[in-house]
């Protein structure tokens, strides 16, 4: 029997329309999580810890979920991932206490972690370089757009008809999302001619540590999150300082995802000369925006700055995924991207650590001032990747097109002659 390909923009289209579902579903139940740890708990340490124990474990699985990405069809390891994200959100339907709640959270954000190390990885293979951006910001429309409307749903269908439903209607979601992509007929995997020169759990780390540009990707990173654990888990404080309820929590949400899908828009558009700037403006507006949360006096114009907000990440998050992924080669691609994810995850379960503290001690809106003050830091560490290579400059070894080892095999034989290339 003969296994007819789709064309690449329909294979990203259908990934793209599974990510919207189980995002959409993702994003109502986290919703639900939220408010019912802190309905059953009023304490901001129960809010940190289930950030850590869902946001936060990247840090802790991403190595291994990057290996399994590399070693694996990832086709299948997308669609186990969804099937174990059913099993979990089953269960959560049926969990009353707030420990068991997050114990089960954190089996489906361990179980989750897989499917976007190889998905990440598997888009460059589907399309071709100069589609790369288009096809970044399509799966990231998906998610974003998810994210915009899944709060909204969750906030509605908490106050009307509980989180158990949520929970259980968020498993549906997870089951269509793997259907989806089984019926996926495209490339997930590139050559890997050059596999044997990437080898182990340590592999995506050490390619980051050769690689200027992706080194100061992380230490950027590392700022920018490390103010995001602080303000997720100011999130539900600053709805209820303002009085705005479930609901308006849930429209918080809702308008970061509409400028996300903004965002989203505009990546597509981006191409390799674009991502650098767009990296650095994008975090820029973040900074921005995040800090003007801490002077609002009303809680109608923070809806509009987190849509801003919303814009920059989108457009930060699609610049990033493509540099990355352009400089990466297919066989060790999710462990790159895995090991990154893992660095950075460090600041991020730092932030989430300090944040109950830190929000004890200064108040929700002061939060936000802080975390515009560590985004604004990273926009300064990426400002020397803005710079354009002298001409004649040569190029780093490291930097290659995906899916194209020869061409890395080519540049490391002459590795002793050549100096780090400037991202252009």
């Amino acid at each position: 029997m003969t296994t007819h390909r789709m064309s690449p923009k329909a294979a990203v289209r259908r990934l793209a329309t599974a990510r919207l579902i189980s995002i959409t579903g993702g994003a109502a139940a986290y919703t639900a999580l939220m408010f019912t740890v802190y309905e059953r708990t009023r304490s901001p340490a129960w809010l940190s810890a289930t950030l850590l124990l869902t946001f936060g474990v990247n840090g802790f699985v991403a190595p291994l979920a990057g290996a399994i990405g590399d070693r694996f069809d990832r086709r299948r390891v997308m669609i186990v991932s969804d099937l174990a994200g059913v099993g979990a959100f089953a269960a959560m339907a049926l969990a009353g206490d707030p420990a068991w709640l997050l114990a089960l959270a954190f089996v489906s954000a361990v179980v989750e972690t897989p499917f976007w190390m190889a998905s990440a990885a598997a888009i460059p293979n589907m399309v071709e370089p100069s589609e790369l951006s288009w096809a970044n910001g399509l799966i990231s429309l998906g998610r974003n757009a998810g994210i915009m409307v899944g709060p909204a749903i969750g906030g509605v269908l908490v106050a009307a008809i509980g989180p158990a439903w949520v929970f259980g209607l968020n498993a549906v979601t997870f089951a269509v999302s793997a259907v989806l992509v089984w019926t996926v007929r495209a490339p997930f995997a590139g050559e890997r001619s050059d596999a044997t020169e990437h080898r182990g759990l340590r592999a995506g780390f050490v390619f980051i540590a050769r690689d200027r540009v992706l080194r100061t990707l992380v230490l950027a990173w590392t700022g920018l999150v490390f103010g995001l654990g602080l303000v997720m888990v100011a999130d539900v404080p600053l709805v209820e300082h303002f009085h705005a309820g479930s609901i308006g929590y849930g429209l918080l949400i809702t308008f970061w995802g509409a400028g996300s899908v903004a965002g989203s828009f505009a990546g597509r558009y981006l191409n390799e000369d674009r991502e650098p700037r767009a990296l650095f403006l994008g975090t820029a507006l973040i900074a921005v925006t995040t800090a003007a949360i801490a002077v609002s006096p009303w809680f109608a114009p923070i809806l509009v700055v987190a849509l801003l907000s919303g814009v920059g990440d989108a457009v930060v998050l699609v610049a990033e995924q493509g540099i990355q992924q352009r400089r990466t080669p297919d066989a060790v691609r999710s462990r790159v991207i895995a090991a990154s994810e893992g660095l950075t995850s460090i600041a991020f379960i730092l932030g989430l650590a300090a944040a109950g503290i830190v929000l004890r001690a200064v108040g929700p809106q002061n939060v936000y001032a802080i975390g515009g003050l560590t985004a604004g830091i990273g926009a300064l560490v990426l400002l020397p990747i803005l710079r354009r290579p002298s001409e004649g400059e040569p190029a780093d070894a490291d930097t290659v097109l995906a899916a194209d080892p020869q061409t890395v095999m080519a540049a490391e034989a002459d590795a002793a002659t050549a100096p780090a290339m400037e991202l252009t």
